[in-house]
This record gives C-alpha cells, structure tokens and sequence, in this order.
C-alpha cells in the first residue's frame, strides 16, 4: 500500500463534510446523474481537495454511485459533496427517466394469481 493511498483511508468521512451527517437536499439518488459545470474551473485551488476530485471525476456525466465508487468513499459523504457543488453552481444533476408505466399485462396477472392461488 502506497503512503498517500494509507493517508487517505485515516481521515474519517465526518472531517470531509465538516461534521455533516445528511445531505442539505434530497435531488440525489444512485442514479442521478451529474455533470461539471467547468471541471477545471482557475478556483479550484479554492475548493477542498475532495469537491476538486469531484469536479474532475464529473468532467464527464457520470451516476452517483459510479462516482462514490471511483472517489472511493461513502455514497452519504459523497452526496453531502455534491449537494456543496450543486448549491455553488458548480455542478448540474439530472435525475433518471422515468419508467413509462404501460397498462399492466391482465393476462400475466391472472396466471400469477392463478399460481398464487396454487400454493
């Protein structure tokens, strides 16, 4: 194990959201996709070096939890981060499509009932 891989797995989540526990909204889900406004922004020496590796990792969309895998960290830290980066403006976050919901199949409902009725 690399010095600035051990380095990095001491600092405790709380300390990278400055003791938050729960996110200040609730727009992002597993599947949210998110986006960098400017992923290489000249403040980014401003940010936290956490909001930095999230801007660069959303260069490109990517889904919340693919980015909590890369970032490796917790999905809850992750999403207090980019509730941080979608209140400064620095990120947009487009929820998932919705699933058309097509008029349910009568005939495979009965046979499911029928089978239920079977047990």
């Amino acid at each position: 194990m690399s010095g600035g891989d051990a380095a990095g797995r001491l600092v405790r989540p709380f300390t990278l959201t400055g003791g938050r526990t729960r996110p200040s909204r609730a727009d992002f889900t597993l599947i949210t996709t998110v986006t960098a406004v400017d992923p290489q922004p000249e403040w980014a020496g401003r940010l936290q070096p956490e909001h930095a590796r999230i801007l660069r990792q959303c260069a490109q969309p990517i889904a919340v939890a693919e980015l909590a895998v890369h970032l490796d960290l917790p999905m809850s830290v992750v999403v207090i981060l980019l509730c941080d980066l979608l209140d400064a403006g620095r990120i947009t976050a487009r929820p998932p499509h919705p699933v058309s919901r097509a008029e349910p199949d009568l005939e495979l409902l009965h046979k499911v009932r029928d089978g239920l009725g079977r047990l």
